[in-house]
C-alpha cells in the first residue's frame, strides 16, 4: 500500500504517484545524509539508550537533554540498574529536564522489562505497548533505533512535516486525525530505510521545515509541498506579524510543582521538609494563608509518584489550617 491509498471513509492526504513518492523520498534521504547532526543516540543501537533517549527528548531541546543523557546513563547504565535505584535518585537524577513525571515513568517502565522480560526491551511492537509508560511513538522509535524495523513513527516534527506534504497546511486547524497521519507514515517508511527515513524527517522538521520560520525557498521537497503556496501567502499577507506568544509558564501550576520537586532534591537522601519550611522555598510570597494550596500542590505530586508525604492527611485540614498542626505533615522524595 502506498500513499495513493485511501483510507476508510475521507481520506484527506493528497494523491502520490510512485514516481512523486520516490523522488521525495530519495530527495529527503538525501537531506538527512548530507545535514544530520551528529546526536549521541544516533551512536548506539541499545535498546535502552534508545529508551532513555526518547523520553528526555519529549518536550525539552537536544542540547539540554544531550548532558543530562550522558549523566544519567552514567549514573544508572543498565535497564536494571534503574529498575533497582530509589525513586528519589531517579528524580534528583531528572533535575534541569522538566516534566519530572517522565523519569517516574521511565524507571516503571524499567521495571516491567525486568520483571517481564528478562531486563530485554522487547522487539515486538505489541509487546512494547504493553509496558506501562510507552505510547505508541515511544514504542515505534525504540523498533526503529534500535531493532532497525520499518516502521513509521510520528512526533511533533514528524506529525507536521507529513501534513504540510501530503495535506496543506497544519494550522490554524490539523485536516488530518492523529490515526490519518499514522496511517500516511506507516505506508510511506522506503522498504530497509527505515532508521534514516524516520531520522531524517524528524531532523527536517527539526531544523529545516519548522513550525514558525520553514524555509521553503531553499526546501528540496518545495515542489512535493502541498502546503507550500499557503505558507507563502500567509508570509506575504503579514510579513511583520509577530509571532505567537506562549502562555507564560512563571506562574503556572508546572512552574510551581517544579518549584517544590527542586526544594525536594536539595535535602539529604530520606530527608523530609515540613511545608511552613518548604513553603518560602516554592513562593517569595508564602505566608501561612497559603497552606491549603501548598498541600495541594505537594498532594498531586504525591499522586503522580514524585514525591510522598510523611505524615497523614488528618494531621493537618487542608481546608482550615488550623485545624491542625501543620509543621507535622512533611513532604520528600519518594523512596
Amino acid at each position: 500500500m502506498n500513499a495513493t491509498t485511501a483510507a476508510a471513509g475521507h481520506d484527506p492526504v493528497h494523491p502520490m504517484d510512485e514516481t512523486e513518492l520516490a523522488d521525495l523520498q530519495r530527495r529527503l534521504l538525501a537531506w538527512y545524509r548530507a545535514h544530520r547532526r551528529d546526536l549521541p543516540w544516533r551512536r548506539t543501537r541499545n535498546p535502552y539508550h534508545i529508551l532513555v533517549a526518547e523520553v528526555m527528548l519529549q518536550q525539552t531541546q537536544v542540547d539540554r537533554v544531550i548532558p543530562k543523557y550522558h549523566a544519567f546513563l552514567a549514573r544508572f547504565p543498565t535497564i536494571a540498574a534503574l529498575a533497582a535505584a530509589p525513586t528519589a535518585e531517579v528524580i534528583r537524577a531528572w533535575a534541569g529536564l522538566g516534566y519530572n513525571r517522565r523519569a517516574v515513568n521511565l524507571q516503571r517502565t524499567a521495571q516491567a522489562v525486568v520483571e517481564r522480560h528478562g531486563g530485554e526491551l522487547p522487539r515486538d511492537l505489541n509487546a512494547l505497548l504493553a509496558l506501562p509508560g510507552i505510547g505508541r511513538y515511544t514504542a515505534g522509535a525504540i523498533a526503529c533505533f534500535a531493532y532497525e524495523q520499518d516502521v513509521g513513527i510520528v512526533d511533533t516534527n514528524i506529525r507536521r512535516v507529513l501534513h504540510r506534504l501530503f495535506i496543506g497546511p497544519e494550522l490554524p486547524v490539523p485536516q488530518a486525525t492523529p490515526r490519518a497521519i499514522q496511517a500516511l507514515a506507516d505506508r510511506l517508511v522506503p522498504p530497509g530505510e527505515g532508521y534514516d527515513w524516520n531520522q531524517g524527517l524528524m531532523e527536517f522538521g527539526a531544523v529545516h521545515c519548522t513550525a514558525r520560520k520553514p524555509a521553503c525557498v531553499v526546501c528540496p521537497l518545495r515542489s512535493h509541498c502541498r502546503a507550500y503556496p499557503a505558507i507563502q501567502a500567509a508570509l506575504a499577507a503579514a510579513p511583520g506579524a509577530a509571532a505567537r506568544r506562549e502562555e507564560p509558564f512563571v506562574g503556572s501550576s508546572r512552574y510551581y510543582r517544579g518549584r517544590v520537586i527542586a526544594a525536594l532534591r536539595r535535602l539529604p537522601a530520606g530527608a523530609a521538609v515540613d511545608l511552613l519550611t518548604l513553603g518560602p522555598q516554592v513562593r517569595d510570597d508564602f505566608s501561612p494563608a497559603w497552606l491549603p494550596w501548598l498541600y495541594e500542590v505537594v498532594a498531586g505530586l504525591a499522586r503522580d509518584g514524585l514525591a510522598q508525604l510523611a505524615e497523614e492527611r488528618a494531621a493537618y485540614d487542608a481546608g482550615d489550617p488550623a485545624a491542625g498542626d501543620p509543621g507535622r505533615l512533611r513532604v520528600r522524595l519518594p523512596h
